[in-house]
């Protein structure tokens, strides 16, 4: 082998390793470019999920001062038009001593706004506050409320229609439970507020149509002596003659007071509370803690105590016929 052809070989092996070694370095920068691609990639759609949750959630103060991030109730589903059903009461015969008509009226979704709640409170009424179960504020708002003399009942989250579109919250009652779930869940909320007397429903235009799982609810409730107050979100709703048959205290919803947002509404629903009780001798009203709401109650206030008398809910429970 000449000089000049072992030079060649040497030259020819040196440039293959060479351009080995530039593929390497060629495919290291590509899987790192794809790499770093990939990071932002990941890192885009956390921020976005991040700010996603942020504006879903609204960031709420916790008791220890933290804060601390809920999610605030929606506060009813309304049925589409109103439900009118006979009452099973009658008005009762006239005595020589005429006595007001008997209106309670509850105010619903209580548990996540201590102020508004405290509003409510200081109204010179008797009102009736329902409260949701796991809310941030039950605890202090049931025992201010115990501590004034006024009745409070467990609002107890039950399917609707629209789930899991829309969610009642923490402790829902679901047609998906079986029986001994359902029977755990349930105690579990009505521990949760301590002093309650009743319970009325919070959504549940699926769950109160279901007659198995409504008896067992009931049940439970006749053990636990509480009584229940169909807020009467279906016409469907199978909430009355399971009561029946099981003897359990109970009435239903007459009016809701402000699922119209406006002064002249509210106004027009608590004259026809007013109405309905006239009739009847009793009525029951569903409002819920809106700061219009409560504007509107304090002005007819005079005006309203002295045509009905305003009493707690245990009041108009009976045991249906």
């Amino acid at each position: 082998m000449t000089k000049k052809s072992g030079k060649k070989k040497r030259t020819s092996k040196k440039s293959s390793i060479q351009k080995t070694q530039l593929k390497k370095v060629v495919s290291g920068l590509l899987f790192l470019i794809v790499l770093v691609v990939l990071a932002g990639f990941l890192a885009h759609q956390l921020v976005l999920r991040r700010s996603l949750i942020q504006s879903l959630e609204p960031s709420v103060k916790s008791l220890a001062g933290k804060k601390k991030v809920h999610t605030l109730p929606i506060y009813e589903i309304y049925p589409e038009k109103e439900i009118h059903y006979k009452k099973s009461t009658t008005k009762p015969k006239p005595t020589l001593t005429k006595k007001l008509p008997k209106v309670a009226i509850i105010i619903d979704d209580i548990g996540y706004d201590r102020k508004i709640a405290e509003k409510f409170l200081n109204l010179d009424a008797v009102l009736t506050f329902s409260l949701l179960p796991h809310s941030l504020f039950q605890d202090k708002i049931a025992r201010k409320v115990h501590a004034k003399g006024f009745e409070t009942m467990l609002h107890l989250p039950l399917e609707p229609l629209e789930y899991p579109l829309i969610d009642p919250g923490p402790g829902t009652l679901l047609t998906s439970m079986s029986p001994d779930e359902l029977i755990i869940q349930l105690n579990k909320n009505i521990d949760a507020i301590p002093f309650i007397k009743g319970v009325n429903n919070h959504m549940g235009s699926k769950m109160t149509t279901s007659s198995t799982q409504i008896y067992q609810i009931f049940s439970i409730l006749k053990k636990r002596n509480l009584f229940f107050i169909d807020s009467r979100t279906t016409s469907k709703s199978l909430c009355k003659p399971s009561a029946r048959l099981l003897q359990l205290p109970f009435a239903q919803r007459d009016v809701f007071i402000d699922h119209i947002r406006e002064p002249d509404f509210i106004r027009k629903q608590i004259n026809l509370l007013i109405s309905i009780a006239d009739k009847h001798g009793e009525a029951i009203g569903i409002a819920h803690p809106h700061i219009i709401t409560y504007k509107i109650l304090r002005e007819l206030l005079p005006e309203l105590q002295k045509k009905v008398q305003l009493v707690p809910a245990s009041q108009i429970v009976h045991i249906p016929s």
